[in-house]
């Protein structure tokens, strides 16, 4: 229990934990009561090497993690998309509850730091599932979109990236993912600073993307194409599911 409470203090004391709760001994009891006890060995080495990054905060928070994997079970879902990967931490808790012929298609700018967490993606077995691709998404988005092919493939698709893009790589995934699929947002609460008032003292990344959050949110709300579920989960996580 001691390193995993180590862990979480470890996250970059800018932002604080990855969780809205503001009672931090009630997070810490999900974690410990609901998240640690059967986590697998895999996930657990990955946070614990993700929680020593300088960039931690950029990490999927563990109970979100633990939400995604038991999401892509319950869809049955085979076909799957991330886009910001980091160092593959909500890649692999995917990864994990695919079926053996699953497939991720992961876009992220930096392979250097998805490489700091591929040697624990190969020894849990599941590497072959994945198809990395460095870049910047919207490029790589848009040539599937040409070729075709790619419409309506995907089952799930998960975007944890640039803020101030939200709204382009909507426009391009509800395209790729299937009728009945879903796409998950992560980051749609964006430090509870969407509440905050227009003087509210923020970090300067929380104010640079707050009205990009809040773009998207109202804009999302609004699209025929998907119905959705906000969720109070980790940093607020938005849930749509395609309809059309």
């Amino acid at each position: 229990m001691a390193s995993n409470v180590a862990d979480q203090q470890n996250r970059s004391t800018e932002f604080g934990h990855k969780s809205l709760l503001r009672n931090d001994a009630l997070y810490q009891y999900i974690l410990e009561t609901s998240v640690y006890p059967r986590e697998p060995e895999s996930m657990k080495e990955l946070r614990q090497l993700t929680a020593k990054h300088p960039r931690n905060i950029l990490c999927t928070s563990d109970d979100e993690a633990q939400f995604l994997n038991m999401l892509v079970k319950l869809m049955n879902a085979k076909n799957t998309m991330e886009i910001g990967v980091f160092t593959g931490y909500s890649l692999l808790a995917t990864a994990l509850a695919l079926p053996h012929d699953g497939k991720i298609l992961a876009i992220d700018m930096s392979r250097d730091d998805y490489e700091l967490g591929l040697p624990i993606i190969e020894k849990a077995g599941v590497a072959h599932k994945i198809d990395f691709r460095e870049g910047q998404a919207l490029p790589i988005l848009d040539q599937m979109i040409e070729d075709e092919k790619y419409d309506g493939t995907f089952d799930f698709i998960f975007v944890d990236a640039d803020k101030d893009n939200y709204l382009n790589y909507h426009e391009r995934v509800v395209q790729l993912v299937r009728v009945g699929g879903a796409i998950g947002y992560d980051n749609t609460l964006w430090h509870g600073s969407v509440v905050a008032p227009p003087d509210a003292l923020l970090p300067d990344e929380v104010r640079r993307c707050k009205d990009h959050v809040l773009a998207f949110n109202k804009a999302v709300v609004a699209d025929p194409r998907v119905e959705i579920s906000h969720l109070s989960l980790g940093d607020g996580i938005t849930l749509c599911r395609r309809l059309a």
